[in-house]
């Protein structure tokens, strides 16, 4: 068992989403070319954490395909799971990172939308709003103004629409989940390797 799945403890059904298929194994491997296992490179849904997966011999899965990594008891194409760095993937799955990240956070509008409702400050000085790329001072507070004169916020139309200032809320969750997934040494993580339940 891995170190990934050392945690199927509570048995939440836990998704990725793949991001490119290597149906001969990874390149460099010693053993010759059609003796290695396939793997495919995905991203968890609930905490955006890069994996690679090793497939059963004949599993037909695709780029964008969403499968069932946790339980382990649930896998059908699955035989294990290691979690990997950004700078791991292959071009194929770098390349498809910017549209699955978005896809999972269209998908699940009300968890980041929450994430606006729900943010609170970090330090004195530093607001978990202010994480988010384009957000200063001034729009933290119109944001934190908002949600306390009105309530919760939603939709991202509905902070779009509230919030003078504010363009394309969705947009800056996401470009924050690239930035910490390609970047280990950012500071404070708020989307990668935290549960998103």
């Amino acid at each position: 068992m891995t170190r990934t799945e050392s945690g199927d403890a509570d048995a939440t059904t836990e998704y990725v989403v793949v991001l490119d298929v290597l149906r001969h194994g990874r390149q460099g491997d010693d053993r010759r070319r059609f003796d290695a296992a396939p793997i495919a490179y995905a991203l968890r849904e609930s905490d955006f954490r890069l994996l690679e997966l090793t497939l059963v011999e004949d599993a037909d899965v695709s780029i964008g395909d969403r499968l069932v990594v946790s339980p382990v008891a649930d896998r059908e194409l699955i035989q294990s799971v290691e979690e990997l760095s950004y700078g791991d993937l292959s071009n194929t799955a770098t390349a498809e990172v910017d549209y699955v990240v978005e896809d999972i956070v269209e998908a699940d509008e009300r968890r980041f939308v929450d994430f606006y409702n729900d943010a609170q400050p970090i330090t004195l000085r530093l607001h978990q709003l202010n994480l988010l790329p384009g957000i200063g001072k001034k729009l933290r507070d119109k944001i934190l103004e908002s949600r306390k004169r009105q309530g919760p916020f939603e939709s991202f139309e509905d902070l779009e629409e509230r919030v003078s200032g504010l363009h394309r809320p969705k947009e800056v969750i996401v470009e924050r989940i690239l930035d910490e997934l390609r970047d280990n040494d950012v500071k404070y993580k708020t989307f990668v390797g935290r549960d998103g339940r």
